[in-house]
C-alpha cells in the first residue's frame, strides 16, 4: 500500500514548528503520528498526508 511521500525529521519539524525534542516527546506520549523505518532502520521518516492531516487536525491557538 502506498500512502505518498515519505519526509524526514528536519521537514516534519519545520512544517509542524516544533523541536525535535518536543516531536520525540510526542512520539513518546502517543500524540503525533508514527515514524516508519527507512534505509534499513538507520533513520526514521513520516508520511507527509499523515504529518499534513495531525496539522490539520489540532486546534488552532485562536480555538484554545
Amino acid at each position: 500500500m502506498n500512502k505518498g511521500r515519505l519526509i524526514k525529521i528536519d521537514e516534519v519539524t519545520r512544517l509542524c514548528a516544533m523541536s525535535r525534542a518536543t516531536l520525540y516527546r510526542m512520539l513518546a506520549s502517543n500524540n503525533f503520528p508514527p515514524q516508519v523505518s527507512v534505509t534499513g532502520g538507520r533513520a526514521v521518516a513520516w508520511y507527509e498526508a499523515d504529518i499534513y492531516k495531525w496539522i490539520n487536525e489540532r486546534p488552532s491557538k485562536k480555538e484554545e
